[in-house]
């Protein structure tokens, strides 16, 4: 493992994009799954700063990734409701000492808990995921290169892995292994099929992501943007929303959703079965990488592995959670649209 540390300069920082000088102590930001977030206070104003993973940061495409997904939030911004990052010398991206920030204004707010969240909520997502859907993106001269060749993750390496270091996710892993396989090989047969039709996007719109001031929602962190399938943006979506404290879907919030996209959006078409497999892709992924973090293959530090052996536990729930969802899910599209 090659263990790269956080390296956090906020006087630095402060300096370099004239922020001001700071008052009183940075606030560490719950809630980040990837990087850190922090508060800070300054003369000029209170600001958002993300740290970026250095382990995410190293990998040979992780600029480029970045500077195209703050390109997309900027351009977003004229059309819905979103924050993107300060830019500072042209650069969206700031490197002080080795470690890259991500700096926002500060947005007086809270995301919403599952509880939290009604059918106008909703609705109202449903419809700014449909204006985003119909955004111009050409100038940012991004090309739809499709999904990538198909990949069948190595799932038992990291079964033995977690063996061999005693995990305590090792024998749930191992109960869901061969569908592990199954779902995988069934969601990279549909990516291949949805990738002539894709639309520049979020492609993380979930809940943690949109800040609410009273009743006006504003979309945050941009950093997975790019090209996706507008249908399966739009089911993944919904079920974020319509999800209560267990897991489980609440049918009217999901309607609402997927009601409040066709007011915006106009008549929908698409094979459900073949767009709510590919659903698995981005869930699989994930777990890939929570599981890479828990066995030190890909993490920072002590409280990076043990947030990635927590997400690995609450991952394989949610895929199973979510294969066991999509007939009831695939019946209630069927009769919406």
């Amino acid at each position: 493992m090659n263990n790269l540390q956080y390296n956090v300069q906020f006087e630095k920082l402060c300096h370099v994009m004239r922020l001001g000088e700071i008052v009183g102590t940075p606030e560490v930001m719950s809630g980040g799954l990837l990087h850190r977030m922090y508060a800070i206070q300054t003369t000029k104003g209170k600001y958002a700063i993300k740290a970026l993973n250095p382990q995410i940061m190293r990998r040979p495409t992780a600029m480029e990734n970045y500077i195209k997904s703050e390109q997309i939030s900027n351009i977003a911004a004229k059309h819905i409701p979103a924050l993107p990052a300060q830019k500072c010398n042209d650069a969206f991206i700031q490197k002080i000492d080795h470690q890259f920030y991500l700096v926002f204004d500060w947005v007086e707010g809270n995301s919403l808990k599952p509880n939290e969240i009604y059918n106008i909520h909703c609705e109202k997502i449903g419809a700014i995921l449909a204006d985003l859907h119909r955004t111009d993106f050409s100038e940012t001269c991004m090309i739809n290169e499709g999904s990538g060749p198909a990949q069948i993750i190595d799932w038992n390496h990291y079964l033995h892995k977690g063996e061999e270091s005693n995990r305590e996710w090792v024998n749930q892993l191992l109960a869901i292994l061969d569908n592990l396989y199954e779902w995988n090989a069934q969601a990279n047969k549909s990516a291949k099929l949805l990738t002539s039709d894709r639309v520049i996007s979020h492609r993380d719109l979930d809940p943690k992501n949109v800040m609410w001031n009273q009743d006006n929602p504003i979309i945050i962190d941009w950093e997975a943007a790019g090209y996706i399938n507008p249908m399966q943006e739009l089911t993944e979506t919904a079920v974020y929303w319509s999800e209560d404290d267990g897991g489980n879907l609440e049918k009217q919030r999901f309607l609402s959703f997927i009601g409040g996209y066709k007011k915006r959006y106009g008549i929908l078409k698409s094979n459900w079965s073949t767009v709510l497999v590919h659903g698995f892709l981005g869930k699989l992924g994930w777990l890939e990488y929570n599981l890479k973090r828990s066995l030190w293959l890909e993490c920072t530090d002590a409280e990076e592995q043990k947030l990635g052996t927590a997400q690995v536990t609450a991952t394989i729930c949610a895929i199973e959670r979510y294969a066991e969802m999509i007939p009831e899910l695939e019946k209630w599209l069927d009769h919406e649209v």
